[in-house]
């Protein structure tokens, strides 16, 4: 048994706002940069609907992940063979157009105008060549326009879903959208990491954090193409491939990352996982409907005795498996089963994992007042906005049973604060509700206390680092501000 640790990360769908906080507060830090214009390390997408950029979700089309073949796991994209030709024409690489041109505003219209009727208008200019271009898409181009016929319809996860589960979707008196903020995942069997020829793209071995050593990178791009959730991106100006860092800099002095700091529906958690190495490839070889248990099972409990013996074998350090011990994200993953890997099919073992919206409708509005629509708990499962075969093509790999499992839990913690809150439901309908969802009343109240009053500490815990301590003390940091981003020790090139 190999233990290693990773920083692992859970989204709370059914708290997400739609607010784009934390794509901003990302962008102002990472990505303001000439050639990083277009780059959204953290973006939020309305589902249904195509993504950033566009179609990301479709596989064959970018040929992204991995995939088995005679058995065994294999990059979707190429072989070893194919990677030479990849080299020099890769056709699986997305253009501009499937992310948008990035754009300014001509500002010297408005003050360098002529004196005339017309009021001065500043137009759009490309921040790429500087001439003027007509805006016809951008990063979140369908934000709010879940269930539209020209958006949502050409989502890939509809594809092979049956009439009736489009037809719900569409209608309009069942319109519904969600959130989904999604950046770099740090996968365990990361497609960027097997893919680059250059070796530049690596996994911390402390906290599995995924980077990309900008002095030996060559732009040759594979990760861009072999990332099946395209968060690697590449710098036209510099001629190096970027991605999300989990701004590292800030775990290492204690901070969250900023994406995660500035959240204001509080979706985020942060915590360290500890799983067993030597079950990486036996996790990725069995069926898509067992992947995601699979990847449960390589998680391993930080309070068994025997982990935290093999763990310090592994050289992971006390203060680390304490926080195991403390994460959020071991509650949410492992011990109650909410939370599940975003296209788990793709292979590479993400660790972000997704707590889906609760979306069921479980009463209307009347003249009368409002109304229970279903008197039984899981029957408004079958009823609800977005079909469960949609939530489980995203976030189950096909798996239906999975995405129900959480659902019901997700309507017992409901029931069961509203029948000691609110009223409008008996002390027997919540007991019967915890009962079939399989949970006790004291794992509802945890579930209910680390979603709905979660506190800083309790929402990140974050490992202790022993890293760049003496750099902090010489360098003052207000002198090295305006170099954040990507820095470099040597000009960049391109070739081998």
């Amino acid at each position: 048994m190999k233990i290693r640790s990773q920083v692992s990360m859970v989204f709370h769908l059914d708290k997400c706002i739609g607010c784009h906080t934390c794509s901003i507060a990302c962008k102002n830090i990472w990505t303001d940069r000439q050639g990083a214009e277009y780059m959204w390390w953290n973006n939020v997408e309305t589902k249904p609907g195509v993504g950033f950029p566009t179609q990301w979700e479709d596989q064959e089309k970018y040929k992204g992940g991995w995939e088995l073949k005679n058995g065994k796991p294999q990059l979707k994209l190429q072989n070893r063979v194919e990677a030479l030709g990849n080299l020099f024409s890769n056709p699986a690489l997305p253009t501009m157009d499937d992310y948008y041109e990035p754009w300014t505003y001509n500002y010297g219209d408005l003050f360098n105008s002529p004196l005339g009727d017309d009021q001065p208008t500043a137009r759009p200019i490309s921040r790429i060549d500087g001439q003027p271009i007509e805006i016809e898409s951008g990063p979140n181009w369908d934000d709010d326009l879940g269930g539209s016929n020209i958006y949502a319809a050409n989502d890939p996860l509809l594809d092979n879903m049956s009439d009736e589960d489009k037809r719900r979707l569409f209608s309009i008196e069942q319109l519904f959208y969600f959130y989904m903020p999604r950046i770099c995942n740090h996968c365990l069997n990361a497609g960027c990491v097997a893919a680059c020829p250059s070796g530049a793209i690596y996994k911390r071995a402390e906290d599995g954090i995924v980077l990309i050593n900008q002095d030996k990178c060559r732009g040759w791009r594979m990760c861009v193409s072999a990332c099946p959730y395209k968060k690697t991106y590449y710098n036209w100006l510099t001629g190096k491939s970027e991605k999300c860092i989990l701004c590292y800099p800030r775990l290492e002095t204690g901070q969250a990352p900023a994406c995660f700091h500035s959240c204001v529906g509080r979706i985020r958690y942060l915590g360290v996982l500890l799983y067993d190495a030597d079950q990486i490839l036996d996790a990725v070889k069995v069926s898509d409907d067992q992947l995601v248990q699979r990847q449960r099972e390589m998680i391993l409990d930080p309070f068994d005795p025997k982990v935290i013996a093999a763990a310090k074998e592994s050289g992971i350090p006390d203060g680390v498996i304490t926080a195991a011990q403390r994460s959020p994200v071991y509650c949410y993953v492992k011990e109650w089963e909410l939370a599940l890997p975003l296209h788990p099919e793709f292979r590479t073992l993400p660790m972000l994992f997704y707590v889906p919206p609760l979306l069921p409708v479980l009463s209307v509005g009347q003249e009368s007042g409002t109304q229970r629509v279903e008197n039984d708990l899981f029957s408004s499962l079958e009823s609800a906005r977005v079909p469960v075969r949609y939530m489980s093509r995203m976030l189950a790999a096909g798996n239906d049973e999975l995405v129900v499992k959480a659902y019901q839990k997700m309507i017992a913690v409901r029931l069961y604060k509203r029948a000691e809150t609110v009223g409008d439901v008996t002390s027997d309908e919540a007991t019967a509700a915890l009962a079939k969802a399989g949970m006790s009343a004291e794992e509802a109240e945890a579930i209910y206390q680390l979603t709905s009053l979660p506190n800083y500490q309790e929402r990140f815990v974050i490992p202790p680092y022993g890293r760049e301590g003496d750099i902090e003390e010489v360098y003052d940091p207000q002198q090295r501000k305006a170099e954040s981003g990507f820095g470099k020790r040597q000009s960049p090139h391109r070739g081998l």
